[in-house]
């Protein structure tokens, strides 16, 4: 069984529905705590590390066996409460800061709140440390679009998501630093790779459900 955490109802169905496609069997457990991500935007997310914790906590009590935190905002604080939940926690968009790295040297996060980007940027760099690479990180925050996402106005959001993405130049690997943004990966016409980080997040986060088995020695 794996939890997700959110901080909006909306990704409900988009996780339910890769486990469809790409896990069946997978069981989730899905927790939305929409005020971490508004207390978090207006006073940074360590204002809220706590609460996450909490929540982490609470989905360790359902008996999960790993759990995935798909807001790119509080991610950070919910990896570090791994060490209290005993269980392994993960954030989203790692796997996808992972591939940005291997990409090449040159990554542009997108984003369509700018609480969003120091965290990720953060991020990318943990993951060109891991892989001791060198990379450098440039920011665009997508302009008046989350507004449209919070009127429910997802079609505006992610074409403005995605003409934004297909303006980059001069990048190797671009990151749709939210979950939310998902979508827009299939309407960019640019060559540049496009990454978002739902789909290889839950694989990643299934791995840790279903670790493989070890091999024994001559076995």
């Amino acid at each position: 069984m794996l939890a997700l955490l959110h901080t909006s109802p909306v990704h409900v169905p988009v996780f339910d529905t890769l486990r469809d496609q790409d896990h069946p069997g997978l069981e989730l457990r899905h927790l939305v705590a929409e005020d971490l991500l508004g207390r978090a935007r207006a006073d940074g997310p360590a204002a809220v590390a706590d609460d996450v914790r909490a929540k982490v906590l609470e989905a360790v009590g359902r008996g999960v066996r790993a759990v995935l935190c798909t807001c790119s905002t509080i991610g950070g604080a919910a990896e570090a409460a791994a060490s209290a939940a005993g269980v392994p926690v993960l954030r989203v968009d790692r796997p996808m800061a992972a591939e940005a790295v291997a990409a090449g040297s040159r990554v542009v996060v997108l984003a369509a709140l700018e609480s969003t980007l120091r965290p990720t940027v953060t991020l990318v760099g943990e993951e060109a440390a891991r892989a001791g690479r060198s990379v450098e990180v440039r920011t665009v925050l997508v302009e008046d679009a989350w507004a449209c996402f919070e009127a429910g106005d997802t079609t505006e959001y992610v074409r403005r998501v995605a003409d934004a993405a297909d303006a980059v130049t001069g990048a190797d690997a671009i990151v749709l630093a939210q979950a939310s943004m998902a979508p827009a990966e299939r309407l960019t016409t640019t060559r540049v790779p496009v990454l978002s980080s739902p789909r290889p997040g839950l694989a990643a986060a299934a791995r840790l459900c279903h670790p493989a088995p070890r091999r024994h020695p001559g076995g």
